[in-house]
């Protein structure tokens, strides 16, 4: 099963929904690409505020995890605010053992997520 993603628009917040495997093998072959590659183009087209729903993940790996992380690095180094929507069970035990449930802005519920990204901004001004 592979990776996809739709993305759509809510406010100055684009949301990519992502279904399937996130994972690296032949099946999956590429995925952490398109999330890293997605996430540049945004950045591109100027979408500072990105929010990553994993809530349609249905398989994670480490190298899923590793992914992720990627998708970080990459939306820091673009100028993007990257937050987690929804992370499935597994995610989320993922994300524990490897501790980097301390260093992703996750979120729970998309209107919650959205604000907070409101809220951060009237923070900074």
């Amino acid at each position: 099963m592979t990776m996809n993603y739709q993305i759509r628009q809510k406010g100055d917040v684009t949301i990519l929904d992502l279904t399937g495997w996130l994972s690296l093998g032949e099946v999956v072959a590429g995925s952490g690409v398109v999330l890293n590659d997605t996430i540049r183009e945004l950045a591109k087209k100027g979408e500072k505020r990105i929010l990553i729903n994993l809530a349609g993940v249905t398989y994670v790996d480490s190298s899923g995890v590793g992914q992720l992380a990627g998708a970080c690095a990459t939306a820091r180094n673009q100028g993007v605010e990257l937050k987690f929507l929804n992370p499935t069970n597994q995610i989320q035990i993922l994300l524990k053992i490897t501790r980097l449930d301390t260093l992703f802005d996750i979120k729970y519920g998309e209107d919650t997520a959205i604000k907070s990204f409101a809220n951060e901004a009237a923070a900074q001004a």
